[in-house]
């Protein structure tokens, strides 16, 4: 067993998890698992650049994710960061803030290389029931990518479509009214009308959702009265339930979403649009399918993502 320690940065949260990885390599055994909502991206799509506060409040969760890899002498550590990064121009303060208190160099991956680790995380549990080939999603903050694969992946496309970026671009309004929501699902169109170009949806036999979006409205469609990550993991819904989830978390003002028993405080801001572009993927998909005389009747989540893709990529650097 090798121990590592695996941090990814997004848009929303910055995770961290540290966890023995076994010597084949094919699989992990978590020793920590931690989220922090940061909101590193904040103003991002507007201005280009991290706002003084966001940069405070991520490296403080910095501090205190390295203060526990030293606890728990981890071998080796991977920082990625992602979509809002990539936009940022002052993303050198952060990279160097970071160094500083890690030791290592936190590396701004593309988008594919994010997809490619969200599938490998995926994948590294999937049901062995379960047909491919997968379309894997991880819905984030700034960015959504999408993978489709067996056991490694054929095509990835990376969407500038997210839950932080559609609510400042589009949601301002507690509800958002008729028009943000227009506007925003024209802007998801548009990117799953690119996505198709890379990668083909038709394909698709299982499609498997990622990350906290994803796993809310997974929350929402089990009617949890907690986040219970244990019922959420692995959770097979027909696809018209997770598409009904979707439409209660869009329509919900601010103070029935805070009100709900599962919804973590980080995401109540958030998840009216990350809902929206989960309703969209999946009917999407669902059509596309459909279109090449197939069938999409469920939609699986999964509670092991990119952290776990990153903490297998880690071992070779221990």
């Amino acid at each position: 067993m090798t121990r590592v320690a695996a941090i990814d940065c997004g848009t929303n949260s910055i995770r961290l998890l540290i966890a023995d990885v076994a010597a084949d390599g094919q699989s992990l055994t978590d020793v920590v698992r931690l989220m922090r909502v940061v909101r590193l991206g904040q103003g991002v799509d507007r201005t280009g650049q991290f706002a003084p506060e966001a940069l405070e409040r991520t490296l403080a969760a910095t501090d205190e994710y390295a203060a526990l890899c030293r606890e728990h002498q981890v071998e080796a550590i991977r920082f990625v960061a992602t979509s809002a990064t990539r936009d940022a121009s002052n993303r050198d303060e952060f990279i160097s803030g970071v160094r500083e208190r890690l030791g290592v160099e936190p590396e701004v991956v593309s988008g594919n290389e994010e997809a490619e680790l969200s599938f490998r995380g995926a994948v590294s549990v999937v049901d062995p029931a379960l047909v491919p080939p997968y379309l894997v999603v991880d819905l984030g903050g700034g960015s959504t990518e999408m993978v489709l694969g067996e056991r490694a992946p054929k095509a990835a496309h990376s969407m500038d479509v997210g839950c932080v970026r559609m609510t400042e671009r589009h949601l301002l309004s507690d509800p958002p009214s008729a028009t943000e929501v227009s506007g925003a699902v024209a802007d998801v169109h548009a990117a799953l009308d690119a996505a198709l170009a890379d990668v083909p949806l038709a394909q698709t036999r299982t499609l498997v959702g990622l990350a906290g979006t994803i796993t809310t409205v997974t929350a929402q469609a089990l009617g949890l009265d907690e986040y219970d990550r244990d019922k959420i993991n692995g959770a097979r819904l027909p696809v018209a339930e997770v598409l009904a989830a979707c439409d209660v978390l869009l329509a919900a003002s601010r103070e029935e979403r805070a009100a709900m028993p599962f919804m973590h405080p980080g995401r109540v801001d958030v998840i009216g649009a990350g809902a929206l572009v989960w309703r969209e993927v999946v009917a999407r998909v669902r059509d596309e399918v459909a279109a090449a005389g197939g069938a999409l009747e469920e939609v699986v989540t999964s509670e092991h993502d990119i952290l776990d893709g990153i903490a297998f990529s880690a071992v070779v650097r221990a």
